[in-house]
């Protein structure tokens, strides 16, 4: 699938409203919709949607259709530790550049959070949380690192956005962290970029389950 066809486009698309919780476990997704919404062809939304299933954000029900996938509390723990390993390994790379300019980026990442949630964007607050954790990942410069963190990105600490005005503590502690996560990148804390990491991905994995 090339990086411009109209299929990656759409999976991009759909792939980010999964990863933001903007569509949740057991939604279905109805190709003719997509296809509208979208305004691209069936067939484009077919390429997109196996792409979606091979990353397990999405799985085909028996009777037919294209659902998106509802996660375990086996799976969070699975993937709370992936993602810890994989995302400390990440802070480390980015330790050893001090990239000022990562740096940068990161921090508007942040204030675009924040914008959001003083905003009431809810939906765009957790696609800003995504991006976060994926620019960490993206600048470090590891294909392999980025890929492997691509097939196993599912949101663990982003609300259903209809229960979201009775989070505002999730949002607000998020906020803390990632930048506490910037700062000790600025400063060369290693040790309390890591600890608050982890802080991080451990508060998101008890929150989903018990969400």
């Amino acid at each position: 699938m090339k990086e411009d066809s109209l299929s990656y486009k759409t999976y991009l698309e759909i792939r980010k409203k999964i990863l933001s919780n903007q569509l949740v476990g057991g939604v279905r997704l109805v190709e003719s919709a997509w296809a509208k919404k979208l305004d691209v062809s069936r067939v484009a939304i077919r390429e997109a949607f196996m792409r979606l299933a091979g990353e397990h954000l999405v799985e085909f029900g028996e009777k037919g259709g294209c659902f998106v996938k509802k996660i375990t509390p086996d799976d969070i723990k699975e993937i709370r530790e992936l993602r810890e390993l994989i995302e400390v390994g990440a802070l480390k790379i980015l330790f050893n550049k001090r990239d000022k300019e990562v740096i940068k980026e990161l921090e508007l990442i942040c204030d675009d959070f924040t914008s959001m949630v003083e905003k009431g964007y809810f939906g765009g607050a957790c696609e800003a949380d995504v991006r976060f954790h994926e620019k960490i990942i993206e600048s470090t410069g590891n294909e392999r690192l980025y890929q492997i963190y691509n097939n196993s990105n599912i949101p663990l600490f982003h609300l259903k956005l209809g229960n979201a005005l009775s989070h505002m503590d999730d949002y607000k502690q998020t906020d803390i962290e990632h930048r506490k996560i910037v700062e000790a990148l600025k400063k060369g804390d290693f040790s309390q970029s890591v600890d608050t990491l982890i802080e991080h991905l451990d508060r998101g994995e008890r929150e989903s389950i018990e969400f």
